[in-house]
């Protein structure tokens, strides 16, 4: 058997290499022959920074229509190459448009794909295994039957994008698309500002949940953020409320976050909740509850009203 082949799906942002595409170069590197595949068109800086962080073999299409959010055009392009180069196994990022190429590549090929894991191996045998939360506490590893490829995507911050230096063979991609892939069209495009912080890049994140018990206490959580030089997060019951937009949830239907700290600040630590923060190296909780379940995870754990305490938190560190 010769090397692996590990293809890494790659979207963009302008010309740079969205992150959590460049982290999964890591594991590619690791497991087999790391390329990207790359549907757009792109300028030598994403090229070359693909290739500063391993990939070997970039097979690019630059053809326009890649370049707005159509699902079609980009699964015919991308099963038409799986089915010409037959790579071993394919990495997805842990994206909205990653899950929708996934899933209909899953139903076009007739292959099977694991989501949300947080690792991926072959064992001695050249079993692909990966290991995917199941529960707050818990991990599974799972694998696929059947004969290659494997499709897995992988969470955020599951590796870490690594440069390495060298250079990649770019190998042009024309896939003709036809009018049944590309039935869909982009009439016009609002830009709409983001709305919070980028969570999945912070090192300090300050979280709140229904113990702040109104949504302008969410205020004392972006004092205490500010003073740390951190993000504020929420849990999933106060966005539905309204409370926050979408952007701050963090959870297994939200962000996936792995920060230094974590602070959560009167959320009862659902296990849902948890899915999205448990790679927080140290994690502190403040709760009036004291048999709430986010103390069972916390590093640190506070008793009493967050009303009370964040304010004099942030006193103490503003004074440093």
């Amino acid at each position: 058997m010769g090397e692996r082949r590990v293809w890494v799906w790659t979207e963009t942002a302008g010309d740079t290499p969205h992150r959590l595409s460049l982290e999964l170069l890591t594991p590619a590197r690791a497991l087999g022959r790391a390329e990207a595949v790359l549907l757009g068109p792109a300028g030598e800086s994403a090229l070359q920074k693909l290739a500063e962080h391993g990939a070997t073999i970039i097979h690019h299409a630059d053809d326009p229509r890649y370049t707005q959010y159509l699902v079609e055009p980009q699964v015919a392009t991308l099963s038409a190459l799986i089915e010409a180069e037959r790579p071993d196994l394919l990495l997805f990022p842990s994206t909205p448009g990653a899950r929708d190429v996934l899933a209909r590549l899953v139903g076009r090929l007739g292959v099977g794909a694991i989501a949300n894991a947080v690792a991926v191996d072959y064992d001695p045998s050249g079993r692909l295994l990966a290991t995917v939360p199941c529960g707050a506490e818990t991990l599974a590893t799972v694998t696929l039957e059947g004969p290659p490829p494997y499709l897995v995507q992988i969470r955020p911050k599951a590796y870490a994008a690594e440069a390495v230096g060298g250079e990649a063979e770019v190998r042009m991609v024309s896939v003709p698309l036809d009018e049944a892939n590309c039935r869909v069209r982009v009439i016009e495009t609002v830009e709409q500002p983001a709305a919070g912080p980028n969570l999945e890049d912070a090192n300090v994140i300050v979280a709140g949940g229904r113990g702040l018990g109104r949504p302008e206490n969410f205020r004392l959580l972006e004092e205490l953020a500010n003073a740390l030089g951190g993000a504020v997060g929420a849990s999933r019951a106060v966005v539905d409320a309204g409370w926050v937009p979408y952007s701050y949830q963090v959870g297994q239907t939200g962000r996936t976050v792995k920060p230094t700290l974590y602070i959560a600040c009167g959320i009862s630590g659902a296990i849902q909740h948890v899915a999205g923060m448990r790679g927080s190296r140290y994690v502190i909780a403040i709760n009036r509850d004291p048999d709430a379940p986010i103390f069972e995870l916390a590093d640190l754990g506070v008793v009493g009203d967050v009303l009370t305490i964040v304010p004099k938190l942030t006193e103490r560190i503003a004074a440093r």
